[in-house]
């Protein structure tokens, strides 16, 4: 059985696909805390330099979903949910000109997630 560590909402999921019919090939990023704090971030793919710092979560919308690996250690234990908000943020991310910013809800992943994650 495989343990999913990020999820996205259906409105989310809309600003998702109207982004990639103007922008292509995109990715998330789960931002340090620039500008709007801990924020998810969606950039074009290519825009965002990705190492092996960086820690892929999973697959939301068709979007690739990475943290840095060092923010990673502090949320490894959460089962995150990226919806978005009306408000332009002050970040990067493609969906502010729309007057939208992605937002993450977190929980605690329970007892047998965790189990199940193997501590990955």
């Amino acid at each position: 059985m495989e343990i999913k560590r990020v999820d996205i909402t259906e409105e989310a999921t809309a600003l998702v696909k109207k982004l990639q019919g103007m922008h292509g090939e995109l990715i998330f990023h789960q931002s340090g805390g620039c500008c709007d704090g801990s924020a998810p971030m969606i950039f074009e793919k290519g825009d965002m330099y990705l190492d092996d710092s960086d820690v892929l979560l999973g697959e939301i919308a068709g979007v690739n979903f990475y943290m840095n690996i060092d923010q990673y250690k502090y949320w490894k234990h959460t089962f995150l949910t990226v919806d978005i908000t009306e408000g332009r943020g002050s970040s990067f991310s493609l969906e502010i000109p729309l007057g939208y910013r992605f937002i993450v809800h977190s929980r605690l992943m329970t007892d047998k997630e965790s189990a199940l994650m193997n501590g990955r």
